[in-house]
Formats: C-alpha cells, sequence, structure tokens
C-alpha cells in the first residue's frame, strides 16, 4: 500500500513546501523512494529541490481546478508503487480540497489500496489564528478516515494564543483524535541556526547537499546536522509516516 502525502494549507509562506521537502529527504534517509509532485501554480518551491526529482503538474486553470489535469494526477498516484508527496500551494487550497472532497477522491485511493495522509502547518506570529483556521477547515472537509499530521514551525514566532500552545487551543481539542502526528520544526537562533537552514532552504538544496559543501564552515554544517537528526527523530517517531 503506498502512502498519499497531501500538503494543505490556505496560508501562504508558512513552510508547506518545507515540511514536503523534509518528508522527502527522510523518506529517501530510510531507503524509500518517493513520488515528489508540486502542484502550487504560483510558488513552485518544492519543484526546485532538483535532488528529490519533484514533477510539476498545473492543476488550475483562471483560478479552477482543471479536471483534465487533475485526472493526469490521479493517474500519477495511481500507477505509483512508492509513497506520494505532494506540495499544494495556498491560491488552490481552496479548490483542490473541494474538487478532492466533491469527487470522493479519498475513498478512490483507498479503494485503490492507498493510504491518504494530510499534512498542514501552523506557525505563529500574525498568521497563528490563519493556520489554526485552516487547520479546523481542512480537517473538517475530510472523511473520518483520512489521517492528519500537523508540523507547527515557530520562525514567525512563538505557537501559542492567550499563553495557550497549539495542543491546549480549542481547534486542537475539537480535533485531536483526527491528528496521527505532530512534527514540531525547532525554535532556531536566527544569527546561527535560523541563518543556516534560511540559506539551505533558499538555494533549495537538501541536507545531504549541504553537509557534503566543503565551502560551508565546520560549525554551519554541524548546524545543520543538529536540525536534521531533530527532524529525522520526530518524523521517525511519527507511526503514520
Amino acid at each position: 500500500m503506498s502512502k498519499i502525502h497531501v500538503i494543505l494549507q490556505g496560508k501562504g509562506g508558512v513552510g508547506k513546501s518545507v515540511a514536503a521537502a523534509f518528508l522527502a529527504q527522510y523518506k529517501g534517509a530510510r531507503g524509500q523512494q518517493t513520488l515528489c509532485i508540486c502542484t502550487d501554480p504560483v510558488n513552485a518551491t518544492f519543484h526546485g529541490y532538483k535532488a528529490l526529482n519533484v514533477q510539476r503538474v498545473q492543476i488550475m486553470a483562471d483560478d479552477e481546478i482543471d479536471p483534465r489535469s487533475f485526472d493526469l494526477l490521479i493517474e500519477l498516484i495511481a500507477a505509483s508503487k512508492t509513497d506520494v508527496i505532494i506540495d499544494n500551494g495556498a491560491s488552490s487550497f481552496v479548490p483542490m480540497s473541494h474538487f478532492l472532497i466533491s469527487n470522493h477522491v479519498p475513498k478512490l485511493l483507498a479503494d485503490m489500496g492507498h493510504e491518504l495522509i494530510v499534512h498542514t502547518v501552523i506557525t505563529g506570529g500574525q498568521a497563528l489564528l490563519d493556520t489554526v483556521s485552516g487547520f479546523a477547515q481542512v480537517v473538517n472537509q475530510f472523511p473520518v478516515e483520512t489521517q492528519f499530521v500537523v508540523w507547527l514551525n515557530p520562525y514567525w514566532g512563538p505557537i501559542e494564543h492567550e499563553g495557550r500552545g497549539f495542543e491546549q487551543l480549542k481547534a486542537y481539542a475539537m480535533n485531536k483524535e483526527r491528528v496521527s502526528a505532530i512534527i514540531q520544526i525547532p525554535v532556531l537562533k536566527k544569527e546561527t541556526y535560523g541563518r543556516d537552514l534560511g540559506e539551505m532552504l533558499q538555494a533549495r538544496l537538501t541536507f545531504d547537499e549541504a553537509l557534503a559543501q566543503s565551502s560551508l564552515t565546520i560549525m554551519t554544517r554541524q548546524r545543520l546536522k543538529i536540525i536534521k537528526d531533530h527532524v529525522y527523530g520526530q518524523l521517525e517517531s511519527a507511526a503514520v509516516l
């Protein structure tokens, strides 16, 4: 059975492509091949990772899903013998979610022997409530059999509202039975760890590519290795993956 990982969140710039790239790299490190697909019609960040061999599929036409292009996406998924990772853009979040649900795609994938896992990103700062709302929205849209993985990205600030962390918020309390795993991206000092990771992401490099670059300082590579081990450790603990 192949697992179909779809990253969905209606807010842009919160780290959807980071989650997709980290997941693909983790699976590669475990010897698992993946089919990586980018459907973001505006910012094809995931597609920029050459080492991950990400295919780009344009599923949008005039702010709506192009049914024929979506058909192609399903054909790619159906033919895959490996896990599939799909990074979807903020601008196509609503039409993509609606199209998946209205065409009973979760059940279709299950009937084909695939397991659908939806990933969503929660971030801090001004986007916190928007991303929490996006999480609640997508959980309520999908059938109860769908499993969810929540990524907490503190890049824009602490993930807390009125002193309460994500797991203390009403949106999580009402839907926690649907959440199979929570992945916490570490809080990084911007002048060291944060800068190193940011430059790696900006260059669309994988951890392995960055760690192999002799042009990077020894401590830069050490900090990136620490981040990698932290993220991979959490992914290893997430049985759903």
